[in-house]
């Protein structure tokens, strides 16, 4: 029987494999724990919107229906959902299945959201959206590395540690200091200085979770996957989905939906910036440079138990991961 106060959880990049292993693991556990179920606690910022199933590879209602998710199709595209939030629903969904008498996995690969249960919440003021929008504009004029040279003017420590044309952080920077005239670098550090039970309040701490990794080092490996699966994404509808989104009069290229890797690309294409084959290119290298950046957030994380699978068939791999699961119980 698992004890009371843990949570499962299976992280990794893009493209690792973890939804399938989530689903094999689901049967295998419950079959393997007198008829507990298992039951999936999406840890996903794109598959908590409806109309995204194609770039997002949403589980198919067959597999939903084999294995309860939670999380998914929550929102609409043109709607805004926060780490607070999340971390909100997916307590209350983690305490539903307890109350079943069943078994939550948590699988995903935002790694924010990961942070926010493993450490809790940065207490990070919002902005509203007309100011990213003005900002999205100003950027488009003079390019994301002016906007960063901006930053730096503002929150040189932020700057610091962010690349010239990350987009979506200088942007976020930038909301915080205009909005609030405070720097992001100081809020998070306000927040950091809070004592640890008030910053865990809201969190799954550490000692509640037990965490199984998939980090890929051969990184050929999983540029492979990347682009096997971009290529059936396009094959599957990528583009009409995306064409079937820009059709609702509320939705923008600036909301975080579309914002989302592939979902951003299409966007750009289908708006004539882009070639066929330009878009091609700019999605796989966009999925790889995400896929980098999970990979960099999972190497900060402690007392993850990690499995490579790039170096094992799908068999063993949850084979050993079984193992491990079944071995802690």
């Amino acid at each position: 029987m698992v004890k009371p106060a843990l949570v499962d959880c299976l992280i990794g990049p893009t493209a690792s494999g973890k939804s399938g292993l989530a689903l094999r693991l689901a049967q295998a556990l419950s079959l393997n724990h007198g008829g507990q179920a298992v039951e999936i606690v999406s840890m996903d910022s794109a598959l908590i919107y409806k109309a995204m199933d194609i770039g997002t590879a949403k589980p198919t209602p067959a597999e939903r229906s084999q294995t309860p998710h939670h999380l998914i199709d929550i929102l609409e595209p043109e709607q805004v959902f926060s780490v607070a939030q999340f971390l909100d629903q997916a307590k209350g969904a983690i305490q539903a299945i307890r109350r079943r008498g069943n078994r939550p996995l948590v699988v995903g690969g935002t790694m924010l959201y990961f942070k926010a249960l493993l450490n809790g919440l940065d207490d990070l003021p919002s902005a509203p959206i007309s100011l990213r929008q003005a900002l999205a504009a100003k950027a488009k004029a003079v390019g994301w590395p002016a906007m960063h040279a901006e930053l730096q003017n503002h929150d040189p420590l932020t700057a610091q540690r962010l690349n010239p044309n990350d987009a979506q952080r200088i942007s976020r920077a930038l909301e915080v200091f205009l909005h609030t005239g405070v720097s992001l670098s100081d809020w998070i550090r306000k927040s950091q200085s809070k004592s640890e039970p008030e910053a865990r309040d809201h969190a799954l701490t550490a000692t509640g979770l037990r965490v199984l990794a998939l980090q890929p080092e051969d990184r050929a490996w999983l540029h492979r996957r990347i682009e096997q699966r971009f290529m059936a994404m396009l094959d599957q509808g990528l583009l009409e989905e995306v064409c079937q989104l820009r059709k609702r009069p509320g939705l923008s290229a600036l909301h975080p939906s579309m914002r989302a890797v592939g979902y951003r690309q299409a966007w750009s294409h289908l708006d004539g910036e882009q070639s066929a084959p330009a878009f091609i290119e700019a999605g796989i290298a966009a999925s790889r440079q995400l896929a980098k950046r999970q990979i960099t957030w999972l190497r900060s994380f402690q007392d993850l138990h990690r499995l490579d699978p790039s170096t094992m068939s799908s068999a063993a791999l949850e084979q050993r991961a079984l193992q491990w699961w079944q071995a802690d119980d």
